[in-house]
C-alpha cells in the first residue's frame, strides 16, 4: 500500500486517510446531535481514549494500550446504556439524511396510511388540523417554533395531538418521512384572504403561507366544514373528497421527494 507520508515510526496510507475521514464525519454528526447534552462530554472522553489507544499501539506500548482498550470497551458499553434516548435521536437523524436515502429507498405509504386513517376520524368530528410534510432541515425555522418530538408517525399519535384538550393541538405538526418531528409549530400567514368567493380562515392561510415559502405539502383540515384541503407550490386545493385524498397526497409528496 502506497504511503502518503511517514512521521517517525508511523506510516500514513490512503486507507488510513479514508479511515480517519469516516470516523471524523461520524463523530461530527454524533457531536452535532448531542452537543447540548451531557452525553457529548462522555463522547469526547471516549474519543480521546480511542486516539491514545492508536498512538500507544503504534508506539508498541502494550501494557498502556491494553489498559486504554479495556477502558474504551467499558466506556462504550456504559455510553450505550446511559444515553439510549440520545442515540435513538442520532439514528433517526441519520436515517433521514439524503445520503441514507440514496442507498435505502424509503416509502411514504405507511405514513400516508396513518395520516389518512386519522383524517377520517378528525374530519368526522370536525376537528381542525395542520400537517406539514417536508424534510425537517428545509423548514428548521418553523420546526424551532414548536415542540420537538422526533416520534414515529401513527394515527393514534396524530389523534392525540389534535385532540382539542391536548396542549399541542394549537399549531401545525411537521412530518419528515416516518418521523413526526415537531408539534405546535407556528406557520407564516399568507396574504391571500380569499379564493373565488371563499374567505380563507387562519388555518388555511397558515397552510398556504408555508407552501408559498418552502417546498412542502400541507394537509389542512377545516374545523367548520369538516373537509380536507392541500397547499402545495403556493396553491390551495380546497375540499378534496376523502376518496381522492390519498391519491392526491401521494402525487404531491412524490413531487417534493423528487425535488
Amino acid at each position: 500500500m502506497n504511503e502518503l507520508l511517514r512521521i517517525g515510526f508511523l506510516a500514513f496510507t490512503w486507507v488510513d486517510l479514508i479511515d480517519v475521514l469516516l470516523i471524523t464525519v461520524l463523530f461530527y454528526i454524533v457531536y452535532r446531535t448531542l452537543r447540548d447534552t451531557l452525553a457529548v462530554q462522555i463522547l469526547i472522553v471516549l474519543g480521546l481514549v480511542l486516539i491514545l489507544s492508536f498512538v500507544t499501539d503504534a508506539a508498541g506500548m502494550k501494557t498502556v494500550n491494553w489498559v486504554l482498550r479495556r477502558i474504551g470497551d467499558i466506556g462504550l458499553i456504559a455510553f450505550v446504556v446511559l444515553f439510549q434516548p440520545e442515540l435513538r435521536r442520532v439514528l433517526l437523524i441519520l436515517t433521514q439524511s439524503r445520503l441514507f436515502r440514496v442507498f435505502v429507498r424509503t416509502s411514504n405509504s405507511e405514513t400516508i396510511d396513518d395520516v389518512i386513517e386519522s383524517v377520517g376520524e378528525l374530519t368526522a368530528k370536525h376537528i381542525g388540523a395542520l400537517i406539514v410534510f417536508s424534510r425537517a432541515e428545509h423548514i428548521k425555522v418553523t420546526v424551532d417554533t414548536g415542540v420537538e418530538l422526533h416520534a414515529a408517525v401513527s394515527s393514534e399519535l396524530l389523534l392525540s395531538i389534535f385532540n382539542p384538550r391536548s396542549p399541542l393541538h394549537d399549531g401545525a405538526v411537521v412530518i419528515d418521512n416516518r418521523s413526526l418531528v415537531a408539534a405546535r409549530c407556528v406557520l407564516p400567514l399568507s396574504n391571500v384572504q380569499r379564493i373565488g368567493t371563499r374567505n380563507l380562515g387562519t388555518r388555511h392561510r397558515a397552510g398556504l403561507g408555508i407552501a408559498e415559502q418552502a417546498d412542502v405539502v400541507v394537509l389542512i383540515l377545516s374545523e367548520e366544514r369538516g373537509t380536507a384541503s392541500l397547499a402545495y407550490h403556493g396553491e390551495l386545493e380546497l375540499d378534496i373528497p376523502l376518496s381522492e385524498l390519498r391519491t392526491t397526497l401521494q402525487e404531491r409528496l412524490a413531487a417534493i421527494a423528487a425535488a
